[in-house]
């Protein structure tokens, strides 16, 4: 079973609601045949963002998404074993740098797969394009 743990979600997120959340999240693993494991999502101000984002990445900006893997980082289809729940990893997301937050969800998500769209060739985002195609219907 998939466990998506909503941080910080409030008014300055619109009418998402923590539900949405972990429908989109489930959408997107699924996408990649993940079905079981622990995910977190945390809504963020720009301070928080702009330090992980210097931190982790090297730039002193805020931006809109960052996703933090942590089992399977090297190979997103590693499974710990079947008595451990399996760590996902975090998605942290800053609403004022977000023009559309389900499609920062979908992203994060989509990155926590494995999937990287500065080095594919445009499979993640038309993947994510799709998912969203599906959401908005």
């Amino acid at each position: 079973m998939l466990e998506v743990e909503v941080i910080g979600l409030d008014e300055d997120t619109g009418e998402l609601t923590a539900l949405d959340v972990e429908e989109l999240c489930a959408l997107a693993f699924s996408s990649a045949g993940i079905e079981d494991g622990h995910v977190a999502v945390a809504f963020v101000d720009a301070d928080t963002i702009q330090g992980l984002n210097r931190d982790h990445r090297g730039k002193d900006s805020p931006t809109d998404v960052l996703s933090f893997p942590i089992d399977g980082e090297d190979d997103p289809a590693d499974q710990p074993p079947d008595e451990v729940e399996r760590e996902l990893g975090d998605i942290v997301i800053c609403p004022p740098f977000t023009e559309e937050l389900s499609e920062a969800i979908v992203h994060g998500a989509l990155h926590l797969t494995g999937m990287d769209h500065e080095v594919d060739d445009g499979e993640m985002l038309a993947l994510q394009a799709e998912l969203l195609r599906w959401v908005q219907q």
